[in-house]
């Protein structure tokens, strides 16, 4: 790596990490902005336009030919603009349903919007990452933001308790993430992606490689909530406020998984040695977290929780594409993140409508919204297209999502993992199901009389974000180019690096 040549690409480096750059830059001018004029009116507006323009570019980018840039540290182009894309929908949408929301509680602070600016920008960092400090880096950008967002509702003791369980356990996790990657480093000689094969191949220390991942991945899973390392997972999603609670779950989620991904497909997954152990190992790891996400999401009562766990099996479902370690399987992984992110932005966005403990929804149950379908129409039927896409019933996007995920297990030799998968879709049918019979068919008079007494407002941002999810819903199923785009993103020779 010459210094001196970083002035020969300084133009193609800043072009390729043009996202990440204007969200960090944003971020601090809303922050200054915010000093001089504390919890200004524009301050959501400014938040918002910029995620706008950097979506905007990166969609323009998704067609373009994979590379690096930054002395390859970070991929741009193909599949990590169209997971850029992936996490900027999602924090915008989630922005959009914040500004009501926060208002209503009177939580509208102006450090909200650069916190998620600071997170989206470190989401993005890490779903491009090519490097294993660049990982770490995006990781804690994200994490960092994501502590404070949680218990920004400082006067609700739910909140911090959230926000200290999840610092800690998070603190915790980077651990052995890590020391994960130290061991790597020590074993390959290297940070890259792209260059462990070769690393590994000529290493001397194959086992400490091998004691490196499995710590590696132990960051990872926490990060994605997957079982067993998923305990932080329902506290924070019932303590944060509500719209926050689906940026964490759907921008996070995708940024981690994606990073999770290109280690797969360009480091890890391409070793002769060893690559049935830790497709085993992802495949029990999957199995374990769809099966006790779903069984766990029965017993919940508050929605939030419910959703918290429907979250950790949704995981389980992406992993079980993974430890398929296909092209396909990738591509399925990549394509169903953009689903999720869809369904759950739509799931918290209805939810957050509906609140009416003044605890941010985590007291509140689901049987004290009986009958509020007929009371609000437009959230009810929305809500029902969530419900029944995060089940997976055709035509929504739900069902090509695992589709997408479990027929390249089934190619890869991996059945009785899909027929798990399938299972336990059906089962989860029960407790999403079970949302709309209290909204539609349960008598009113059983509700709680603060949801009969309550107008619950619907602003017009609302409306037009959970319409926008379940019209997406409908209709990306039968958008054949969108699929066929992830597909292409893992032929082999579509990476090319840059000096």
């Amino acid at each position: 790596m010459e210094i001196a040549s970083a002035f020969d690409t300084i133009l193609t480096d800043l072009a390729g990490g043009a996202s990440i750059l204007w969200l960090s830059l944003v971020g601090v001018i809303v922050i200054v902005w915010d000093i001089f004029r504390n919890n200004a009116r524009e301050l959501p507006w400014v938040a918002g336009v910029s995620l706008g323009i950097a979506l905007v570019y990166e969609l323009f980018k998704v067609a373009d030919p994979a590379s690096t840039v930054f002395f390859s540290l970070i991929q741009t182009g193909g599949e990590a603009s169209f997971i850029s894309v992936t996490i900027l929908l999602s924090a915008l949408f989630s922005m959009i349903l914040s500004v009501p929301y926060l208002k209503g509680i009177g939580r509208s602070y102006g450090e909200i919007y650069a916190l998620m600016l600071f997170a989206t920008s470190g989401m993005v960092l890490l779903g491009t990452a090519n490097n294993m400090v660049t990982v770490f880096v995006g990781l804690e950008t994200m994490s960092i933001a994501l502590y404070i967002l949680t218990g920004i509702v400082r006067s609700d003791e739910g909140a911090l308790e959230s926000a200290l369980k999840y610092f800690l356990l998070g603190a915790f996790s980077t651990g052995f993430f890590l020391y994960g990657i130290a061991l790597i480093y020590g074993a390959t000689g290297t940070m890259y992606f792209t260059e462990m094969a070769i690393g590994y191949s000529v290493s001397e220390l194959q086992l400490l490689f091998w004691v490196g991942v499995a710590l590696f991945l132990v960051g990872f899973l926490f990060k994605v909530g997957a079982v067993p390392f998923h305990m932080w997972t329902p506290d924070v999603y019932q303590g944060a406020p509500t719209p926050l609670t689906g940026f964490m779950a759907t921008a996070s989620k995708a940024a981690a998984f994606a990073a999770l991904v290109l280690v797969l497909h360009h480091g890890i997954g391409t070793l002769d040695i060893g690559g049935a152990d830790w497709q085993l190992a992802l495949a029990l790891v999957a199995l374990v977290t769809v099966v006790f996400g779903n069984l766990l999401a029965l017993t919940q009562d508050n929605v939030k929780r419910m959703l918290a766990y429907s979250s950790i099996a949704h995981a389980g479902y992406v992993l079980i594409a993974l430890a398929a370690g296909t092209s396909e399987a990738y591509a399925g992984a990549v394509y169903y993140l953009l689903i999720y992110a869809l369904m759950n932005i739509g799931a918290f966005g209805a939810i957050a409508l509906l609140e009416w403990d003044g605890k941010e929804g985590r007291l509140q149950t689901l049987d004290s919204l009986a009958g509020i379908g007929f009371k609000k129409p437009l959230i009810g039927v929305t809500m029902g297209v969530f419900m029944f896409s995060l089940t997976g019933f055709p035509p929504l996007g739900g069902f090509f999502g695992k589709l997408a995920v479990f027929a390249p297990a089934v190619d890869a030799g991996l059945t009785w993992l899909a027929i798990v998968g399938v299972l336990a879709s059906v089962f989860s049918g029960y407790y999403y199901l079970r949302v709309l019979y209290v909204f539609w068919m349960k008598p009113a008079g059983d509700g709680d009389p603060a949801v009969q007494s309550g107008t619950f407002p619907v602003p017009r941002s609302s409306s037009i974000i959970l319409v926008t999810c379940a019209v997406l819903l409908l209709g990306i199923g039968f958008i054949p180019g969108i699929r066929d785009l992830t597909l292409s993103f893992f032929v082999p020779g579509s990476f090319v690096t840059l000096p």
